[in-house]
């Protein structure tokens, strides 16, 4: 269940930046709520998370998942690059999560 929470958390952090990259370019209530609302309940999952997972494990998973999660979502909303060498790295860091978790 714990990691159900933190995966959860990872994904709702990448609405907390999608609600930044929102509020950058037009900054309204609909989207102020967006960026809010999605860090909020990311902190509050990995909250709950945490309290079964390890803290360095659980928190590399986190921001592994946003990191990934936000790089794609700029890819598929923002038009941003989708350069080999830019998907290498994004395979990279797939790479040392799942390794994380593994050795957890």
């Amino acid at each position: 269940m714990a990691w159900l929470l933190l995966i959860a958390a990872g994904l709702c952090e990448v609405i907390g930046v999608i609600g930044i990259k929102r509020v950058a370019v037009e900054n309204n209530w609909k989207n102020n709520i967006i960026l809010f609302g999605g860090f909020i309940l990311s902190f509050q999952l990995l909250i709950r998370a945490l309290e079964t997972i390890s803290l360095s494990t659980g928190y590399a998973v986190w921001t592994g998942i946003g990191t990934v999660g936000a790089a794609l979502a700029g890819m598929l909303f923002f038009k941003e690059s989708r350069d080999p060498v830019r998907m290498l790295c994004i395979l990279g860091v797939i790479c040392c999560v799942i390794g994380l978790k593994l050795v957890e």
